[in-house]
């Protein structure tokens, strides 16, 4: 065969922007263990938080973690993520500190209005009093800009007042990757590595590392019903109300949370791969598709953040 008939070889595709932020979310991991005394990882068990977690692996070396990881705990999480999450904690000999909103609520601190209120919004409080038990200065989590509106506002280092509360009109530049770490006693920082990936960003690099997820991620039955426009998970804290048509549906969660308001979507997904080439063709944030808990005004993020959510 010639030159001019030998079939074109089509090139591999590119990792460079991968590349490009998983060596600033190494170089940010890095500068908060150089300039905190008191740092940790929110750990979920979630994909993004897993996804953070192999960053970290890299910044220091498996097993050289050197902050423990937290989980605030609603009690109303997918067992299949809390199992997922202290598993990996397990092979990474990861110190992983629990605290629960049910201790919250055992103290007074937290009161529900009703016993179905979701307690997702109610882990601010928990997360407050974890920061002041063990006085951590930093705290590395994985929230994205793409996520959602609030999110979008916020700075890699946001910081916190004695309060623990975010003040949007006040955050700090962050002019040619210079952060400014100085904090008054009881401030804190909320730090944001994989600030400036997307969704897609984070799928393509779980398939590129081989990351591998809790299994509520990929397509899978479940039983759901159809509500305002979400399918909502039939569970023993989220039942079908009164005419809902409970149907089994091929379902995947593009994100975690308390199970009082998280919900799939319809996916045939059942690899990373798959997730990717999906992901490709989404117009809706993860939260905008997925979270009840957003849909309205009272429990908007930015409130939220100013309350002290992570």
């Amino acid at each position: 065969m010639n030159a001019r008939t030998e079939p074109r070889l089509l090139a591999p595709l590119s990792n460079h922007h991968l590349d490009a932020l998983e060596e600033e979310a190494i170089f940010i991991l890095r500068e908060v263990a150089a300039a905190f005394e008191r740092p940790t990882l929110l750990f979920s068990g979630g994909k993004d938080s897993l996804v953070l977690l192999k960053c970290a692996e890299k910044a220091f070396g498996q097993g050289r973690i050197p902050y423990p990881l937290l989980m605030i705990d609603t009690g109303h999480n997918f067992p299949e993520v809390t199992g997922f999450r202290d598993l990996r904690a397990k092979e990474l000999d990861a110190e992983l500190i629990v605290r629960s909103v049910e201790d919250s609520m055992k103290r007074g601190t937290v009161r529900l209005a009703h016993p179905g209120e979701s307690r997702n919004v109610h882990q601010s409080v928990t997360l407050l009093e974890a920061i002041e038990e063990f006085r951590f200065d930093a705290l590395i989590g994985g929230a994205r800009r793409d996520e959602e509106k609030a999110r979008a506002k916020e700075r890699i280092f946001s910081h916190r007042d004695s309060f623990g509360q975010w003040q949007p009109k006040a955050q700090r530049p962050e002019l040619w990757t210079l952060f400014n770490t100085r904090l008054h006693p009881g401030e804190h920082f909320r730090v944001f590595p994989i600030s400036n990936w997307t969704e897609l960003d984070v799928w393509q690099y779980i398939e590129r590392e081989r990351i591998a997820l809790p299994s509520i991620y990929y397509a899978h039955p479940r039983e759901v019903v159809e509500r305002k426009g979400l399918l909502v998970p039939v569970t023993p804290l989220t039942p079908p109300r009164d005419g809902e048509a409970v149907q089994t549906r091929t379902v995947r969660f593009r994100t975690v949370g308390d199970i009082t308001c998280t919900c799939p979507v319809e996916s045939p997904a059942a690899t990373a791969a798959d997730v990717v080439l999906e992901t490709l063709s989404v117009d809706v944030s993860e939260r905008g598709a997925t979270r009840m808990d957003d849909k309205t005004s009272e429990a908007s993020m930015e409130k939220r953040k100013k309350d002290g959510y992570f």
